[in-house]
């Protein structure tokens, strides 16, 4: 059941569409004025608005504005009499979804209800299905069973039920979002948007309207409003990767948010109530920034209430194995191959390499394995991850022809990787044949039945 709001200062029209449209079996709420339905806008989940133009105390028009504010997700439907077709295609311009002409045709008014009804519903589906599938994300990858994951999930498990502020600590590649959404797949609010956010990937001139929004005009080429990823979260979550890299003038801003819960778009003269929850997450020392003058203390320690520290993956080496195996499965999935596992000397060369790069490395380098190693097994030589693991997998035998074998195929590898995996530049680079580039990585296929990589 759908909850529509009509909006109609004739009292006898007004109660004809209430009673038409509760018979179609929707919920339905009207006001006499545009205040009065403002403030239903505002009390109510409502699916969609059928508004007069010519209305007291609020015209249409303005009453269209006010609830793209307050969300721009609810199809507006005007009704206008003929003389003021111009008024409606204005509304139009503003945001409005259709428009009806006076008097009103009951048959359309009822077709364009459901159209209007039906895409609202797909675009809410599509939006449940997006959190869904993050919800996955975050709870499914957190693989291992070490102490330091162990401390995490347990935090986690603290900190998801309350709303404060979170800041998430650790090298590149440790899974700093994983857990920022596994926290918030376990909070109250786990229906509501996760929006992440990475600060380092925003031009600094444009991130403030990014996170805030702003109005038409505010700027040259803001040609429509944008409210703005921190309104689009609703009450869910916003989490900031790369806090560090946020300048100090957006500092500023970001710590006002977090003081007032209010939003200030711009160009606006209006404060906007946010309710979502902030989660915070940098590779830096934020303390060392703080000393350096590069980051603000204040906002610092309003966004550390908590500070979870994502350890590196040199210091949970027991996990290895088990990430290893579900990189495996699932590339195994998405890759269409039927590897079963890892021989005992690949297994050995995992659990002693550095890792620098921590959790997202061992993903890339067992994805990368899994496209140019040769089924049933994954080997230690391909495991390529540059000259350093060329020379420790080719130790792992003392038989000359074994290592000649092994050297040559992570340097195909390697040549392979840094053509982008091109198999006619790796090829050309090589000095040999597309055909003879298959032979040598154990592929079975010729090049027109492989699948692109």
């Amino acid at each position: 059941m759908s909850t529509i709001l009509i909006v109609e200062d004739e009292e006898i029209l007004r109660e004809e569409l209430v009673e038409m449209l509760e018979v179609k079996g929707h919920r339905v709420l009207s006001a006499e004025h545009g205040a009065a339905g403002l403030k239903l806008f505002n009390e109510n989940a409502i699916q969609l608005v059928i508004s007069d133009l010519n209305l007291p105390q609020m015209d249409g028009l303005a009453l269209l504005r006010a609830c793209r504010a307050i969300s721009a997700d609810v199809p507006f439907m005007i009704m206008t009499a003929f003389g003021s077709v111009k008024n409606a295609v204005e509304a139009m311009r503003e945001g409005a979804a259709d428009y009806l002409m006076k008097p009103l045709a009951m048959t359309e008014l009822i077709t364009k209800v459901g159209r209007l009804i039906e895409a609202a519903d797909l675009r809410s589906e599509n939006r449940i299905l997006k959190r869904e599938l993050n919800r996955k994300v975050g709870t499914h990858e957190m693989v291992g069973a070490s102490p330091g994951i162990i401390k995490i999930r347990e935090l986690i498990q603290k900190v998801a039920v309350a709303r404060s502020p979170v800041l998430i600590t650790g090298e590149s590649g440790t899974g700093k979002e994983l857990i920022a959404r596994a926290i918030h797949a376990g909070g109250l609010a786990k229906n509501e948007p996760f929006v992440p956010i990475n600060c380092a990937a925003i031009p600094e001139t444009m991130l403030e309207s990014e996170l805030f929004g702003h109005q038409k005009g505010a700027f040259t080429g803001a040609v429509n409003d944008n409210e703005g990823l921190f309104r689009s979260a609703r009450r869910g979550t916003i989490f900031l990767d790369e806090i560090g890299d946020m300048t100090l003038s957006l500092q500023a801003k970001l710590l006002r948010v977090l003081e007032d819960k209010m939003i200030h778009p711009l160009g606006s003269n209006k404060f906007i109530p946010f309710e979502g929850r902030i989660l915070a997450a940098t590779n830096r020392d934020l303390r060392i920034e703080i000393g350096e003058k590069k980051f603000r203390e204040d906002l610092f320690f309003r966004l550390s209430v908590v500070e979870l520290i994502a350890p590196p993956l040199r210091q949970r080496t027991e996990d290895i194995p088990g990430l290893a195996r579900h990189f495996l499965n699932r590339f195994n999935r998405e890759l269409n191959r039927n590897y079963e596992g890892f021989d005992d000397q690949a297994l050995q060369l995992l659990s002693t390499l550095p890792w620098k790069g921590n959790i997202r490395e061992l993903q890339n380098t067992i994805e990368r394995a899994v496209i140019l190693g040769a089924e049933p097994l994954l080997h230690a030589a391909d495991l390529h991850m540059g000259p350093a693991t060329t020379v420790c997998a080719a130790a792992q035998t003392n038989n000359l022809r074994d290592a000649a074998a092994t050297f040559e195929r992570d340097h195909i590898a390697r040549v392979f990787t840094q053509c982008g995996n091109d198999k006619r530049k790796a090829a050309a680079e090589l000095g040999i044949s597309v055909s003879s580039l298959y032979r040598l990585l154990g592929s079975k296929t010729n090049e027109e039945e492989s699948p692109a990589v």
